[in-house]
């Protein structure tokens, strides 16, 4: 007896690989097996790295960068599309092209990673233009407080100064929405402020205690964002449901080598747990 087949949603992420594991495409994938999302890759860069810090960044030449969009796109019909680590101007250039030339405009997340946890610089200086440029198209942009200081030239160290960089920030790289993690603050850590169409949003989730790495959270947060709105959720809906499999995450994370990293399978944290309201 034949039986009829559903087609999975499938998400794309543009990111760099993760020789450790816990951040890059690597937790991009985590993210969108966990919600059922078919995960294609382009690779960007190769990395020499781990929890600790990143010795080696290897960008992938333009040209490959841009044949392994074309395959992706030629064969998958796309509900989102990720970036992460772009590397430098060239090889942004050939994603904005890319998703210029594409006329099904699926949502695009673009997560800046210009600086890591760690704090090393991921992306060339005169590259942030070029970065800028594609941001103009995302639905959703999702720095850190370092990035946000890096294309603001200003510090971010108050809830108060959150609030008012968050709507900077949207007006700067021409988003639809952008989500400013509150990771880096100590006041608000389990905070972030999300702006949008519509005002400013808290998103609050509960504070994990556990000794434990946040090494690859943004890459975690920022795919299953895409994961969600490639199932069709709404943006803010998407948002609580990623923030909720962060925790789960952080939660669940246990040791590996020197290291604690997210542990498979993932239980996201109660739904109710994590509430988006009015800044």
């Amino acid at each position: 007896m034949s039986r009829t087949l559903t087609a999975a949603p499938v998400a794309l992420t543009i990111a760099g690989s993760d020789s450790g594991g816990g951040a890059g495409i690597q937790a991009d994938l985590r993210s969108f097996t966990h919600f059922g999302v078919h995960g294609c890759t382009a690779i960007t860069a190769l990395t020499a790295q781990n929890p600790m810090g990143v010795s080696a960044i290897q960008p992938a030449a333009p040209e490959i960068l841009r044949a392994q969009l074309e395959r992706v796109g030629e064969a998958f019909d796309l509900g989102a599309v990720k970036t992460g680590m772009l590397v430098n101007a060239a090889l942004i250039g050939v994603v904005a092209d890319w998703i210029a030339d594409r006329t099904d405009r699926v949502p695009l997340v673009v997560d800046p990673v210009m600086v890591a946890t760690s704090g090393a610089r991921l992306i060339d200086a005169d590259a942030e233009s070029a970065l800028l440029a594609l941001t103009t198209r995302a639905t959703l942009v999702t720095p850190n407080l370092p990035e946000a200081e890096a294309l603001t030239g200003r510090p971010v160290r108050t809830p108060e100064a959150m609030r008012e960089t968050a709507s900077e920030l949207r007006r700067i790289t021409g988003a639809a929405a952008v989500l400013l993690k509150g990771g880096h603050l100590a006041d608000m850590p389990s905070t972030d402020i999300l702006c949008d169409s519509e005002g400013l949003w808290n998103v609050t989730a509960p504070t994990i205690e556990r000794p434990t790495t946040t090494h690859g959270t943004g890459c975690t947060l920022a795919s299953a964002i895409a994961a969600n709105l490639a199932l069709g959720r709404p943006l803010r809906e998407a948002v609580r449901k990623a923030k909720a499999y962060l925790c789960g995450a952080l939660a669940g994370a246990r040791p590996a080598g020197k290291a604690a990293v997210f542990a498979l399978p993932v239980t996201p944290a109660d739904d109710g747990a994590v509430t988006i309201v009015r800044a």
